[in-house]
């Protein structure tokens, strides 16, 4: 019996062994975080004292802080120059707009002062010289057109360069062959009102029979019952 005890004790069957440690693991994990806590400290410390031998705490944060002033200011400066250069560009651009519009009217102004000098020229060469007549038709235009149409022009002036305003009527009349016979018709309703304190244009179209031949347009200025001016021109057969 004793042979087979100690042999059970020997081998593998026989009964473990546990070594257990007197201390509690509350205790242990207490003693472990205390461990770790004292070495963050000495390294914190270690950390500290190193920087205040080199002096990063006194003259290089002083300058960090100085250039992280500046910098915020150069960054202001850049923000306050950029809405400058932003603000002067549109006004360049509403400048350049201004010029644009201001020489497209200079030209257009130009233009039309060209054209009243010419005209101004052009009625001055049909005042009369003398300016016995009061009234007078200074330019009696006619012409043919296919389908039976005569188209007309006429121009009217007073002598006077500072003469009252003149009211009354222009009549015009055609005449020539229709059918072989003699033919002549007026304007249809009648005369053209006239009205005018220089000068005054009318111009028109006239329906004509289809077998009408114009050989004469005559145009007249009545005012009230008086005859003022009288004028003919001859078409072409």
């Amino acid at each position: 019996m004793r042979w087979k005890l100690i042999r059970r004790r020997l081998t593998i069957s026989a009964p473990q062994m546990k070594v257990r440690s007197s201390m509690s693991w509350p205790l242990r994990w207490i003693a472990m975080a205390m461990m770790l806590g004292f070495c963050g400290a000495i390294s914190l410390w270690t950390f500290e004292l190193g920087k205040n031998l080199a002096g990063v705490d006194n003259g290089d944060r002083q300058e960090l802080d100085q250039l992280r002033g500046e910098v915020a200011r150069l960054r202001d400066d850049r923000d306050k120059a950029q809405s400058i250069l932003n603000t002067s560009g549109s006004l360049l651009t509403a400048e350049r707009s201004a010029q644009e519009r201001l020489a497209s009217q200079v030209r257009q102004l130009e233009a039309e002062n060209r054209q009243l000098r010419d005209n101004l020229g052009f009625f001055e060469k049909l005042m009369p010289a003398g300016g016995n007549e009061p009234v007078a038709i200074r330019g009696l235009q006619a012409e043919m057109l296919p389908g039976s149409q005569l188209r007309w022009q006429v121009l009217v002036m007073q002598a006077a360069r500072n003469a009252p305003e003149f009211h009354g009527l222009l009549q015009l009349n055609v005449a020539g062959t229709l059918d072989g016979r003699p033919w002549s018709m007026d304007l249809p309703g009648g005369g053209r009102d006239l009205r005018f304190r220089q000068y005054g244009r009318l111009e028109g179209m006239v329906d004509l029979p289809n077998q009408a031949v114009v050989k004469n347009v005559s145009a007249k200025v009545v005012e009230g019952t008086a005859t003022r001016a009288v004028q003919s021109i001859k078409l072409g057969a």
